[in-house]
């Protein structure tokens, strides 16, 4: 399938209030619509994760992100031009309780460029049994997993780094950030991104 036949059959999917495997740009992923409860029940089943656990809300561009959360502040917005698209994953706050379901005083978002084009939202996590190892090969996604999906995405050998959390719960206030789990983005590399952005 090419990429936009992909993006086609991924926006279906979303948008029948299914659950879908997709190749990110640090492992494999689950995604469902963020505001429909029974899918975001479905994936969190899938998964054997918490229902109280945080997800995050996963844009395919920068453009489509920043729409949904007019809110935040310019200097927050300079921060997101500096680090995304990338492999992080990016605790905002979240005054007006955007996107419920994805659970969290902050609003977790992750933009990516993967080649799939979708003009809306995802809650994604990655496609793995909670706790176990991350896949970064189509077939490291459980079989359970994988069977319980409506779509399934191969994007053949990922990188197999989670991605780097920050939090920029403060950032717009004092210019402060910190790295809540390094991943695929090394702390030096996130403060040289934000170096004179505030």
């Amino acid at each position: 399938m090419s990429a936009t036949g992909d993006s086609a059959a991924l926006r279906e999917c979303i948008v029948s209030g299914g659950v879908a495997v997709f190749p990110a740009d640090t492992v494999y992923g689950l995604c469902c619509d963020p505001e429909s409860e029974a899918a975001v029940r479905r994936l969190y089943a899938l998964k054997g994760r918490a229902p109280a656990k945080p997800a995050a809300l996963l844009c395919f561009s920068l453009d489509v992100a920043l729409a949904l959360l007019p809110e935040l502040g310019p200097r927050t917005r300079l921060a997101l031009d500096a680090l995304l698209p990338g492999a992080v994953t990016l605790l905002l706050p979240n005054p007006e309780r955007r996107f419920p379901l994805t659970g969290g005083e902050r609003l977790g978002l992750r933009v990516i460029d993967v080649g799939l084009s979708l003009d809306l939202p995802v809650l994604q996590s990655s496609a793995n049994h909670a706790g176990d190892a991350d896949a970064r090969r189509l077939e490291q996604v459980p079989q359970t997993i994988r069977a319980g999906a409506d779509l399934v995405l191969d994007g053949g050998e990922l990188p197999g780094l989670a991605s780097t959390v920050i939090d920029l719960g403060t950032y717009e206030h004092d210019g402060t950030w910190r790295v809540v789990r390094e991943g695929a983005v090394a702390a030096p590399a996130v403060e040289e991104a934000l170096r004179d952005r505030w």
